[in-house]
């Protein structure tokens, strides 16, 4: 007689099937498929794709850029959404449930069409680009460069960190900050010594989600400024449809960089709060 924790085992791996078989066609599989194809150059099995990303100015410098956007654009994102969740918290819940619909469909605004209207808003002709001209309050400002792309991914990466930040405020009880007011913390200790250190660990893993959302944004960068900016979805998309620098193995292994480089984060994530929960 088949046990029955067993026989549960086995009737949830068989509802898991179709969802195991859908990762895998859709996720390892291609993964497999760029790792194997990034270690071939010139149809020889060699390493010179990842030599040569690595010994290259060009090519360390799209990481560098693409690393600076994204940090900054996902402590931006928290430093705006952290504050913005506090206040909606304490709203009505039909409140919360319109703001969380719009930020849902403000975070997934991106690609083409969220280019287009900051080109329109804050491009070289655009109205606010000329309003804010004729008061004197911008100067020179070019939104097809660097500092347009930290402008237009902080769009809609607050709005992903509404999402992200909003349910983790729940583990901040009215209990616990009744008994902090009550022993007579002010409001800035409580959040210096017992608010950001419960979140701290979802703020971590929260920005670790924001920075690994920027670094993989491609339509919306190519869309703003093209080729011009040296980031690692742009190169990566001009090695595979390129039609003057293709070189699909090349871009096989920058990809894979591009991995290993969001990996690393979260796997040292995992570790410290490891380490937290045994330290606790």
């Amino acid at each position: 007689m088949i046990d029955i924790s067993r026989k549960t085992r086995l009737l949830a791996w068989l509802a898991a099937t179709p969802f195991l078989i859908v990762v895998f066609l859709f996720e390892l599989a291609p993964l497999l498929a760029v790792a194997a194809n990034s270690i071939f150059s010139e149809d020889a099995l060699s390493g010179a794709n990842y030599l040569e990303i690595l010994t290259s100015r060009f090519y360390l410098g799209s990481f560098k850029v693409s690393f600076a956007i994204s940090i900054a654009t996902a402590l931006i994102a928290l430093v705006v959404a952290l504050p913005a969740t506090l206040v909606l918290r304490r709203m009505p819940g039909r409140v919360q449930q319109f703001v969380v619909i719009c930020s849902n469909i403000g975070a997934n605004f991106t690609g083409f069409p969220l280019a287009f209207a900051f080109v329109i808003m804050l491009g070289v002709s655009g109205s606010f680009t000329l309003l804010l001209q004729r008061i004197g309050l911008l100067q020179g400002f070019n939104i097809y460069s660097t500092s347009g792309l930290v402008i237009v991914y902080s769009y809609f990466q607050i709005l992903f960190a509404i999402l992200l930040v909003l349910p983790s405020l729940a583990a901040i009880t009215p209990e616990i900050e009744e008994a902090a007011y009550l022993i007579g913390a002010s409001r800035f200790s409580f959040w210096r010594r017992i608010g950001l250190p419960i979140l701290a660990p979802s703020l971590l893993g929260a920005f670790l989600l924001l920075f690994a959302n920027a670094m993989g944004t491609y339509a919306t960068a190519w869309a703003l400024v093209g080729g011009s900016a040296n980031v690692v979805t742009i190169r990566i998309g001009e090695l595979t449809a390129g039609d003057v620098f293709s070189d699909p193995n090349m871009a096989d292994a920058l990809a894979m960089l591009l991995v290993i480089s969001l990996i690393v984060p979260i796997v040292v994530q995992q570790v410290f709060l490891k380490d937290r929960q045994g330290d606790a």
